[in-house]
């Protein structure tokens, strides 16, 4: 029995979902347009040099919505993945993904993008376990733009698996392997967890990393 843990932005999508979930509120015309883009991009640029405050983040990408009703966030959510992420799927992607089901893995996504923008996306894959960053909500479960917990970010992704996995009596020990699949040096701690970590996609700085520890590099898109 194994595990099978993805990363999912960059590594099974060749978009980051939480900065194009950005780009789709300008298109929505819930935000200004020069302003947002400015900050999320500069927001992207913080997580791919290893420097992003998530808590600012999640603030930030959260609050052009985050006080509009449920029915417009559901269609939101819907077109966001009809016209953004659906058509992001690529079949070796898929293809890797039900490789590991076909084997009787237990599988998750394992993501740092929140649990709003990446749950629908998780399932286009066929992946019922989502460990996300979670949002917070209040009593009236609308969202405060906290996050709830730890976050799935960085050493956060480790901490997560570990309580989900006792969540659910299993130990990293019961599985005869681990995989992880991840394209960002911000997975690091992750990928050093498991048993067989896979350079999936790679940055330059993780892919230097996989090249110095033999690690396997799998390139599912260009």
């Amino acid at each position: 029995m194994k595990l099978a843990l993805f990363d999912l932005d960059g590594t099974l999508l060749p978009i980051d979902s939480d900065h194009a979930f950005g780009e789709f509120l300008i298109t929505l015309g819930w935000v200004d347009a020069d302003d947002y883009r400015r900050r999320n991009d500069a927001f992207y640029e913080q997580y791919k040099a290893e420097r992003l405050d998530i808590a600012a983040y999640v603030d930030f990408c959260t609050s052009p919505w985050r006080g509009r009703a449920p029915h417009e966030l559901a269609e939101a959510s819907r077109r966001f993945v009809d016209e953004v992420a659906r058509p992001a799927l690529r079949d070796s992607a898929l293809a890797l993904v039900q490789r590991h089901r076909d084997e009787g893995d237990t599988l998750a996504v394992v993501t740092a993008t929140n649990d709003f923008v990446t749950r629908p996306i998780a399932a286009l894959f066929g992946i019922d376990t989502l460990i996300a960053t979670e949002l917070e909500r209040d009593d009236h479960g609308r969202v405060t733009g906290a996050i709830r917990g730890t976050p799935a970010f960085r050493g956060g992704k480790v901490e997560r698996v570990a309580a989900w996995l006792q969540d659910q009596g299993r130990r990293w020990s019961d599985f005869d392997a681990q995989v992880f699949y991840s394209d960002s040096t911000n997975d690091l701690a992750l990928l050093e967890q498991v048993s067989h970590p896979v350079a999936t996609n790679p940055g330059p700085a993780l892919e230097a990393v996989a090249q110095h520890r033999h690690w396997p590099i799998l390139r599912l898109f260009k």
